[in-house]
């Protein structure tokens, strides 16, 4: 789950989510301490959170909070980060020693991936099952680059196309914990398949495309115009070429 951070308007929860110019995007990795220095303004005005899905819709009670300072929003999103959600929270290790990895948003499209690297006939190969947040990130991350043995890995991250969540705040913990296990990615050989749509969708994906330059590490980047299924029978590909 991930929440928005807005300025308390009057009007706000029935404007368009395009129409609000202060706008952030808060998860289970969010450095409050670090935005704050960011974002002054936060710090200094009356704000609105709310769960990313209820966006400029009526809120259930005591999802939507109103006139809150900083301090306020961040107890009122801690408390209800992780305790409040219908998302699967599962991180199930398939075969250590599997090529494949998954970190994929969404419980339908984690089935699609897996189902799919199995009707390839590479069940076998499939590490994992877990959904794309920054502390599963760093865990599916050690696992799947652990034991190197100089084959090629491949690590898919994507999901179906989001209506209301941004895309583009979703690679967040990702970024951060491939930036912090750089050196294992590269000793595994990994090979990181990216595929996503939705709001600003080509923003993440511009990030995540600059992660692999900056890295050092194949990493190929597609937007909704690709399919979920055709990104698995490439990681398939991947790690079945020895070039």
């Amino acid at each position: 789950m991930s929440f928005s951070i807005t300025q308390d308007i009057d009007e706000l929860v029935s404007l368009s989510p395009s129409l609000f110019r202060f706008r952030f995007y808060v998860t289970q990795s969010t450095d409050f301490t670090e935005l704050a220095n960011e974002q002054p303004w936060l710090s200094s005005t009356r704000l609105v959170v709310k769960p990313d899905m209820l966006f400029g819709k009526r809120g259930k009670s005591g999802l939507v909070a109103l006139n809150l300072d900083l301090a306020q929003v961040v107890e009122f999103v801690k408390a209800r980060l992780g305790t409040e959600t219908s998302a699967s929270l599962k991180f199930t290790v398939l075969n250590p020693k599997g090529r494949i990895w998954t970190m994929v948003a969404g419980g339908g499209a984690s089935v699609i991936y897996a189902d799919t690297v199995g009707d390839l006939g590479y069940a076998s190969e499939l590490g994992n099952y877990a959904e794309e947040v920054l502390h599963y990130a760093r865990v599916v991350i050690d696992c799947a680059t652990a034991n190197p043995d100089g084959r090629k890995r491949a690590l898919l991250i994507g999901g179906g196309i989001a209506n209301f969540t941004d895309v583009g705040a979703t690679f967040n913990g990702i970024i951060r914990a491939s930036r912090e296990k750089e050196a294992k990615l590269k000793a595994a050989r990994m090979h990181i398949y990216v595929r996503r749509g939705g709001p600003n969708y080509q923003t993440g994906l511009a990030r995540m495309r600059a992660l692999g330059d900056e890295l050092g590490v194949p990493l190929e980047v597609y937007g909704p115009e690709a399919t979920m299924t055709g990104i698995c029978k490439q990681a398939v590909d991947c790690i079945m070429s020895e070039a």
